[in-house]
């Protein structure tokens, strides 16, 4: 029973270092879909608004457990690293400015669906900017 036990404790062990610690491409990550279309999705969401890239920046950062994964404002296109509390599972989110736009596109890196999380983070995001009156 012990070595059951032990076995798998090692595997959460194992698990949880893989999740944090898997190495992240940003060639992979930072980019946008062919079509973005507003909308939730099963490990994540688009969201489309008026905005300033800048504005939504400071905001981002400020969010615990976030960090630039890729690009800047003068780039127009930003993709963000934000990990979960617990486990330290990472969600990537991309916005770009396009014209007066932001597109904004939310996605878990393990599983299936994120839950909602997501969309609430980006929702949460945008009602600040809304405030900030950007």
């Amino acid at each position: 029973m012990k070595l059951v036990f032990g076995l798998v404790l090692l595997a959460l062990v194992a698990g949880a270092a893989y999740v944090r610690l898997a190495p992240t491409d940003p060639k992979h990550w930072h980019g946008m879909p062919q079509s973005v279309s507003p909308g939730d999705l099963d490990g994540g969401a688009i969201r489309v608004v008026s905005g300033d890239l800048a504005a939504l920046d400071a905001i981002i950062r400020a969010t615990p457990r976030t960090q630039v994964l890729a690009g800047d404002v003068a780039q127009g296109m930003i993709t963000y690293v934000t990990r979960s509390r617990v486990f330290g599972f990472p969600d990537y989110t991309t916005v770009r400015q396009n014209g007066a736009q932001l597109e904004i596109y939310g996605r878990l890196r393990f599983g299936k669906s994120d839950l909602g999380v997501n969309a609430a983070r980006i929702d949460g995001w945008l009602q600040r900017l809304g405030q900030a009156g950007g």
